[in-house]
């Protein structure tokens, strides 16, 4: 599933390629996806012009010269594309791409004066979703806890949500309810750095070791967007560069290696937690 910095790549490639550009036309393949997609979906958007692409969590959003509002959401193997003609390989803008995706998965096409945007996705786990006013969209989103690069998630936003909860801290980082944005690989990274074993109760986690939490959800994060997220398979931006991020991993996948921190000789161990792999060290992760 692409996680924040992922989408957050996606949406940056996309400003340099479509913002205030007009829809000249959507073609919908298969409604049936997560959500099905509203009959009138085509008519609410033709002859639009798009006045801003912005991003919240795990969320991309595009607003529409009338303040109407379009949001997509990957789910586990959404990607866009990119194509100008016909005879042009994709470009790809998303998580979890590839040269050989079949078009059997194409499921909208967005056109532009001299391109397409091709939205694909084998699992069907994604959507796109219309709102007709701001305070539609603001309600939709306010089920989502905030994201670790908001001014407001620090130390104590964390202490709210977490200290009375009987639950392990990764599923903690997971539930978009209570922290938007972080998936299983930046929640597996982010709890290797602030050295807490992803089994720890929540309301078993100290103060220092929130302290670290928040500041290391932000740190990764941020780098991750720097880095240009995570290429897992073949990520690309729209400039056709993968991402680098997963060249920084310390645990993701890494089982059996020796951990990277200094003077421990600890290896890496994985688990499974709700279905999800982890990946920690018994040694620095108490």
């Amino acid at each position: 599933m692409p996680e924040l910095p992922e989408v957050e790549i996606v949406k940056q490639s996309l400003k340099k390629t479509i913002n205030l550009r007009k829809i000249k036309n959507i073609v919908i393949y298969n409604r049936n996806l997560r959500f099905k997609i509203d009959q009138k979906f085509e008519t609410k958007i033709t002859s639009k012009k798009i006045t801003n692409i912005f991003r919240v969590a795990k969320y991309l959003i595009i607003e529409l010269e009338i303040k109407n509002f379009f949001l997509i959401h990957f789910g586990m193997s959404g990607t866009l594309h990119l194509v100008k003609n016909k005879k042009q390989k994709r470009t790809n803008l998303s998580f979890y791409s590839s040269d050989t995706i079949t078009n059997k998965h194409n499921h909208f096409e967005i056109f532009f004066e001299d391109f397409k945007i091709v939205y694909n996705d084998p699992r069907r786990f994604g959507f796109i979703k219309y709102f007709q006013y701001y305070d539609e969209l603001k309600s939709f989103l306010k089920r989502n806890g905030l994201e670790p690069l908001d001014r407001k998630f620090n130390f104590k936003y964390l202490q709210n949500k977490i200290k009375y909860r009987k639950k392990n801290i990764k599923n903690i980082l997971l539930d978009q309810t209570i922290i938007s944005g972080i998936g299983n690989i930046y929640a597996n990274e982010i709890l290797f750095y602030s050295k807490i074993n992803p089994n720890k109760l929540g309301c078993d986690i100290n103060t220092e070791e929130l302290k670290k939490l928040s500041i290391n959800s932000k740190k990764v994060l941020k780098k991750a967007i720097l880095k240009g997220g995570s290429s897992i398979r073949n990520f690309k931006n729209s400039d056709g560069n993968k991402g680098n991020y997963q060249k920084e991993f310390k645990v993701y996948n890494k089982e059996n290696i020796t951990c990277p921190n200094f003077n421990c000789d600890g290896k890496i161990k994985k688990i499974v937690i709700s279905n999800r792999s982890s990946f920690f060290c018994e040694n620095c992760q108490r």
